[in-house]
């Protein structure tokens, strides 16, 4: 029978590569949990658009994709640069893509700092002294049969320990003596004076993984659910355990991606929405969807996904499909399929994704739809595009559109979560070493970066139930398309990581487009930003920092769930809420904590408030549009590239 998605998407249970690769998985997600760029490469000057919101004549010429770019182009001045970036890109294979400096600094960094800290080494051996006695408290009173309150509770997303035998002696001892440990250490990485921040929360996310990797619960001889098991089945949850396992390092070893399962094909399952490819160029697909109401309004909606996974993450199942159900809300959709890059496409730049993708849609859809202004979605990292393109029209006094929503998309990067973690020079040094070698960084290297940052739920678990208790995965609509993966070109990675992470230049006033500066101040147009309260990828109050750059007038609103699962939350949706506020254009800045206090949760899912806002800035109705024939019905071609 055909599985729902979980709420926040990652804790899918169809990525079985992860498990087998968990014992060195912290080691990738320090490489390859990194978006990426610089600046944005300089243009030819274009002549000036027209301020009417039509088409106009001709649409603007194709890029031609450079090949890979020679080596010594990447530092001229250097005789042997070449046998620099090969060595590094050798090296960076060798170790996942991970920087053995930056594991180095971190700890050399801690070590220092704490070796000449005598009270927090005092404080820390109070703390083990602390532990270890309520941790014999602990272990006597349950040896004797007792039942005393556990001195350690694990994490939020930390499920391991559910089944009732942890509650147990032997097995309840060997838990708390797991969350002891676990607990000083997160302590002894914590902040100290002098200590680089960075450094301070890398070294305590390194343990974590390290930790992780000798818990208990991993260990069938000290796990009560396994024990059982085992029991129960006279060994043959380990047998079939160690058959997923040689499937899982099978697909590994030969590097094969597996194919979408039947039961959720694309195009019939997933991504079913009707509708035609009505353009397509070497970047990118623009669908425009059929209509299923016989009024529209007149300004249709363009949505720029995110091109580090796959589009369909906003058509999903009928039942939860985002852009379904906005075109049962009378609106004339339009949506991007980006391509998967290879290593052909390794010269790609963020401005070829910003001309060849989001304005190449724009005068299409322009061009299908002239005399109206359009509604542009952007998400997750096609809403860090979008805001970039909406800064450059502004700049130049382009007003062909009608509203910005951007859902789980930041502009400023200062604060954007533990994906900043392990960002410094060396480190993106390190990736582009690779990525110039092969073109492109792959989706191994990429796959298991977001599971990773809460390994002890979304890897440790499914392990052990996939490899010791013998269950078989069983695939959801969201797990299906987070298995999808896509590869990132050099070029633009490298671009965003440096220009967008590693100098935060959108926000800095240093994000050149064709040449000028561009920012977000100029954006007139009314906003709409989504938020989800359980992002760690895009945290909520990173988010709403895009009302701090922006005069504009701007809604605000904040949903529960995570960066995927927050984003799809249909109506009927159960035990959802949200809230909502609005800023008037030229209004003062407020805080995000005093925001969160003056906004009430509401009941209910936020898609049909995004609707209402929308109407509101619509101008009316009129007949639906139905799209002509094109270059073949949606889903179209690009989302079915591996």
């Amino acid at each position: 029978m055909r599985q729902r998605h979980n709420e926040d998407g990652p804790r899918s249970h169809s990525q079985p590569a992860r498990c087998a690769q968990a014992p060195i998985l912290f080691l990738r997600v320090l490489s390859c949990a990194l978006p990426a760029q610089g600046r944005i490469m300089p243009q030819k000057p274009k002549p000036p658009k027209s301020a009417q919101p039509k088409a106009p004549s001709a649409p603007p010429p194709r890029r031609s994709v450079p090949s890979v770019p020679h080596p010594t182009s990447a530092a001229p001045g250097h005789t042997h640069a070449s046998l620099d970036r090969s060595t590094m890109a050798t090296l960076a294979r060798m170790t996942s893509g991970l920087s053995p400096h930056a594991i180095l600094d971190a700890w050399g960094d801690w070590a220092m700092h704490l070796a000449r800290a005598p009270g927090r080494q005092i404080e820390l051996m109070e703390r083990a002294q602390s532990n270890w006695l309520k941790l014999a408290r602990f272990a006597a009173a349950a040896t004797l049969g007792q039942s005393p309150e556990k001195p350690f509770a694990p994490g939020r997303y930390d499920t391991r320990w559910t089944h009732q035998g942890w509650a147990k002696a032997p097995f309840a001892v060997w838990q708390q003596g797991f969350l002891a440990t676990q607990d000083w250490w997160q302590g002894a990485t914590s902040d100290l004076r002098g200590l680089k921040r960075q450094n301070a929360q890398r070294t305590g996310f390194m343990m974590r993984q390290l930790l992780d990797t000798v818990s208990p619960a991993n260990f069938p001889v000290a796990n009560p659910e396994i024990l059982e098991k085992t029991w129960q089945t006279g060994a043959r949850n380990l047998f079939d355990g160690a058959v997923h396992y040689a499937d899982d390092a099978h697909h590994i070893l030969a590097n094969e991606h597996r194919p979408v399962p039947d039961q959720f094909a694309l195009g019939k399952v997933l991504a079913c929405t009707k509708g035609e490819v009505v353009f397509r160029n070497e970047l990118m697909e623009l669908i425009q969807y059929s209509p299923t109401t016989d009024k529209v309004q007149a300004e249709p909606v363009l949505i720029v996904p995110a091109w580090i996974m796959k589009y369909y993450i906003l058509d999903l199942s009928p039942e939860n499909s985002l852009i379904r159900w906005l075109v049962g809300q009378g609106y004339t959709v339009f949506c991007i399929s980006w391509r998967n890059p290879g290593a052909e496409h390794a010269d790609l730049s963020l401005e070829d994704y910003r001309l060849q993708g989001v304005m190449q849609a724009l005068e299409e859809v322009n061009r299908i739809v002239p005399d109206q202004k359009v509604h542009a979605n952007g998400y997750c990292l096609g809403g860090t595009l979008l805001a970039i393109t909406a800064a450059t029209m502004a700049r130049d006094h382009d007003t062909r559109l009608a509203s910005i929503t951007l859902m789980a998309a930041q502009v400023d990067f200062a604060e954007a979560g533990e994906l900043l973690l392990f960002l410094d020079e060396s480190q993106v040094a390190y990736l582009e070493d690779m990525m110039w070698a092969q073109g492109y960084l792959d989706r191994p290297q990429m796959s298991g970066a977001f599971a990773a940052i809460r390994s002890e739920d979304l890897i440790w678990t499914r392990a052990v139930r996939r490899y010791f208790l013998g269950e078989p995965d069983l695939p959801t609509d969201m797990g299906v398309w987070v298995n999808d993966t896509t590869r990132m070109p050099a070029r633009m990675h490298s671009e965003y990581l440096r220009g967008v992470f590693l100098e935060n230049r959108i926000t800095a006033g240093r994000f050149a487009v064709e040449g000028r500066v561009i920012a977000l101040k100029d954006i007139e147009v009314p906003m709409f930003v989504v938020a989800t309260e359980t992002d760690h990828i895009a945290p909520w109050r990173s988010v709403y920092k895009t009302a701090l750059f922006t005069d504009c007038d701007m809604h605000v609103l904040l949903t529960k769930g995570g960066h995927n699962g927050g984003i799809l939350s249909e109506p009927g949706h159960k035990g959802r809420h949200y809230r909502i506020g609005h800023r008037p254009a030229g209004a003062h800045y407020l805080d995000p904590d005093s925001w969160l206090a003056a906004n009430d949760p509401v009941a209910g899912s936020w898609w049909p408030e995004w609707s209402r806002w929308l109407d509101s800035h619509s101008s009316g109705t009129q007949a639906a549009r139905i799209p002509a024939l094109g270059l073949g019905p949606a889903p179209g071609e690009y989302i079915h590239q591996c």
